[in-house]
């Protein structure tokens, strides 16, 4: 059992959105399962990490605390435990620190860098009622896609101006965020799903949407675009996932929680707990550095498995999202590693 230290006056209402998202389940949820593997410690002396409480943006804005924290992890020298959450994530550099993001470029990142997965509600509970069930293997793999992708001048120059306000706020310091070059999401991938689609030997099912969630406004809207949503992942044994502002994927989470196979567009992205588990073994990871088409590349995958290990996939998919992705399950992992690397 890992000993946790905090400040524990962030452990608020006001501040339960931006809390250490391990914290949400210790404090707030007070999941049973995750009390077998932490506790929260009021004796920092004994304890054998101390948590930054809140978002690392936010937290930091609070010096007294911020500093306070720091000068009790150096004294007794205890690690750090940092959540720097949003798209694009913040790289920090305190000594025998620990950040947890979603995101970030591999090339760049170092060891000291953990990738949260999108922690999802499970689709069985809210929308697939039917629960879940493996589809059978075709001679031509079966693609959906529902969401935002669309091109033109228009919507390039959008996106632009979008990222050029965001890199000023970067530059004057109202965002902690690490340096991202331009990279119009929508864009790239509705030029993606046109290339897929073209293909011959593919099926692809996709809805494109020129807005996020469709530019749903009611309740009522955002449950339709969701079940639809759902549904196509569902239905399809595949789904295209890319990044979208930050460099990861939302979507590719859900393809998992479904038991469906993501076929995941690689823009040096960092998977979570890559140590342990073979990602290539659970999903299509299309590389443009290859000299196959990303058609071939989805063939490739797709041919190598007979009926019975493609239906089996399937489940391994489902079971991995709910043995190692979704958040309790994520932190007992996370438990078994700091352990087994201080041992």
């Amino acid at each position: 059992m890992l000993k946790l230290y905090t400040d524990i006056q962030f452990l608020t209402e006001a501040h339960r959105k931006s809390v250490f998202p391990l914290l949400f389940d210790l404090h707030y949820l007070k999941n049973e399962k995750l009390s077998d593997y932490y506790v929260l410690s009021n004796d920092v002396s004994n304890c054998d990490v101390i948590v930054f409480p809140t978002n690392y943006s936010q937290f930091i804005k609070f010096s007294k605390a911020f500093k306070n924290l720091l000068q009790l992890a150096k004294k007794h020298d205890k690690p750090i435990w940092i959540y720097s959450g949003g798209d694009y994530g913040f790289t920090t550099y305190i000594k025998n620190s620990i950040t947890f993001r979603l995101g970030g470029f591999d090339s760049k990142l170092s060891d000291t860098n953990f990738i949260l997965p999108s922690f999802i509600n499970d689709p069985y509970l809210s929308c697939l009622p039917q629960g879940f069930s493996t589809l059978k293997k075709e001679n031509e793999p079966t693609i959906g896609f529902v969401g935002h992708a669309k091109s033109g001048i228009f919507k390039y120059a959008k996106e632009l101006l979008i990222h050029f306000k965001f890199k000023i706020k970067r530059n004057m310091g109202f965002v902690l965020a690490d340096k991202q070059s331009f990279y119009p999401s929508s864009i790239k991938r509705a030029g993606y799903l046109h290339k897929l689609r073209l293909s011959k030997g593919l099926k692809t099912h996709f809805i494109l949407r020129n807005h996020y969630r469709a530019g749903v406004q009611t309740q009522t809207d955002k449950q339709t675009s969701t079940q639809e949503f759902y549904n196509n992942i569902f239905n399809n044994a595949y789904t295209f996932c890319s990044r979208g502002v930050g460099n990861f994927s939302v979507r590719f989470y859900e393809t998992l929680a479904v038991g469906r196979i993501p076929i995941l567009l690689n823009t040096d992205c960092r998977l979570p707990l890559n140590d342990i588990i073979d990602w290539s073994k659970h999903c299509v990871i299309l590389d443009e550095t290859r000299k196959m088409s990303f058609e071939n590349q989805i063939m490739e995958f797709h041919n190598s498995k007979t009926e019975i290990v493609f239906e089996a996939l399937q489940k391994s998919n489902r079971a991995l999202w709910e043995t190692h992705l979704m958040r309790p399950s994520y932190f007992i992992k996370v438990h078994d590693a700091f352990l087994n690397k201080v041992s």
